[in-house]
């Protein structure tokens, strides 16, 4: 297949802040050395990579550095990061909205951008003007638009408020008209950014089929950019993963889905409290699939951490809870339910625990680990949460909805596996 979009050593430096370099030297400077001499932009030596968690030494940071891939005609590729990975960064420079700092895109054909609620809609227009105003943004002739028009209008869901005033619409209506315009008017690259979140489930899955029809039916290239991976795992084919402005990995969805996972579920370190000497020690952790790579409805689901004990402690409870993609508390499991273990010496230890198959519904899910003690309220100074996905298969929940994927908690649960084994290291005071 020919390639639509290729992208060439993009990067986007900005200067935290401020618009410009801000002082009438830096742009002197800069216009000097670039324009007159020739040379490269000498602030492009400077700066350092958009790490959100950690400050840094410089006002100058890249949201993007040096990004290099191609994307062919029908490809969906979906684009996977952290909040400020650069995603947004990167489909507003291909929908020139901004430009790069370095770097060139070479793109094949119009581009249909739907990038933010609200984008390219005046509020004053109503949304028959609305409809018309971006088909003719897009190159596209009024006899086109009106050949669209009704079907538009029909996918929408709008069409009593067809002719008011785009700021009395919601957030779900605009984002309704604005993808039904952006997906049909004929562009050979579609670009969503994240907008579908806003949509009702009806609206979601009416979009992804449209996308997937653009893509496999007509051929047409999309660019997705979702936080849900059951939406990226069933519409793009092939996946870009981003982290703090870098491109870190490109292949298939599925094997971009496990990178990205990979990232996200690095162990976190965690302290306990009693007084004020730290006695605990949360040191790993890790949830993953018995037997694949991902986790499916089938998979006998591992969770697996370690602790690192400094003192004797009664009645320890070591345990995690798992809340929905929502934040509802779906089950709660602990070391101790059975085995009535209540101390354990100083030491390090893995905790091992087997969630059986065809237990958890496809959905996100998050697991809280926590060391207690009965009747003792913030024993723990914090918590470390682990964030994880349930993918479909043949076999279950694809019916069911995360919320309400475990039925009867504390009967499932004692089947579920658990032991613990103390580790050799030695326990540092």
């Amino acid at each position: 297949m020919p390639t639509a979009i290729k992208f060439e050593n993009i990067s986007k430096q900005y200067r935290l802040g401020l618009v410009s370099t801000h002082t009438i030297s830096h742009d002197l400077n800069r216009w000097w050395q670039t324009s007159i001499r020739g040379k490269e932009d000498p602030y492009l030596k400077i700066g350092e990579v958009n790490d959100r968690a950690h400050k840094g030494v410089s006002d100058y940071v890249w949201a993007l550095k040096d990004i290099n891939f191609e994307v062919k005609q029908g490809d969906v590729l979906g684009i996977i990061g952290k909040n400020g990975a650069g995603k947004s960064t990167l489909l507003k420079i291909l929908s020139k909205v901004t430009a790069p700092t370095t770097g060139i895109i070479k793109a094949r054909g119009r581009i249909a951008s739907l990038l933010e609620v609200g984008t390219g809609f005046h509020p004053e227009m109503t949304g028959r003007e609305n409809i018309y105003m971006n088909g003719a943004i897009m190159g596209m002739t009024k006899a086109e638009i009106n050949r669209k028009f009704d079907e538009i209008v029909d996918f929408s869901g709008v069409e009593r408020y067809i002719d008011t005033p785009a700021k009395r619409y919601s957030s779900g209506m605009t984002v309704r008209l604005g993808f039904a315009i952006a997906a049909h008017l004929d562009p050979e690259i579609l670009v969503v950014d994240e907008v579908l979140a806003v949509g009702d489930a009806e609206f979601q899955k009416k979009a992804i089929g449209k996308m997937q029809d653009v893509s496999r039916g007509e051929g047409r290239t999309v660019l997705f950019v979702s936080h849900n991976m059951e939406s990226m795992r069933s519409l793009c084919s092939k996946g870009l993963l981003l982290n703090n402005g870098i491109s870190v990995f490109t292949g298939t969805i599925s094997d971009t889905i496990v990178e990205y996972q990979k990232d996200v579920d690095k162990g976190q370190t965690w302290s306990g409290l009693c007084g004020d000497s730290k006695i605990i020690q949360l040191l790993e952790t890790n949830v993953s699939s018995l037997n694949e790579e991902q986790i499916y409805n089938s998979s006998v689901i591992e969770v697996q951490f370690k602790v690192r004990i400094i003192e004797d402690i009664s009645s320890l409870v070591l345990g995690f809870n798992i809340y929905s993609f929502f934040g509802h508390p779906v089950a709660r499991a602990d070391y101790n339910d059975k085995n009535k273990v209540k101390t354990l010496s100083p030491g390090e230890y893995s905790i091992l625990f087997q969630i059986p198959s065809n237990t958890l519904a496809t959905g996100n899910y998050m697991l809280k680990f926590d060391i207690a003690k009965p009747n003792i309220k913030n024993f723990a100074s914090e918590e470390s949460d682990l964030y994880f996905t349930v993918l479909p298969d043949n076999t279950f929940g694809n019916i069911f909805s995360s919320s309400n994927s475990i039925i009867h908690n504390s009967i499932i649960r004692e089947n579920w596996f658990h032991n613990i084994e103390k580790l050799d290291s030695v326990c540092c005071q």
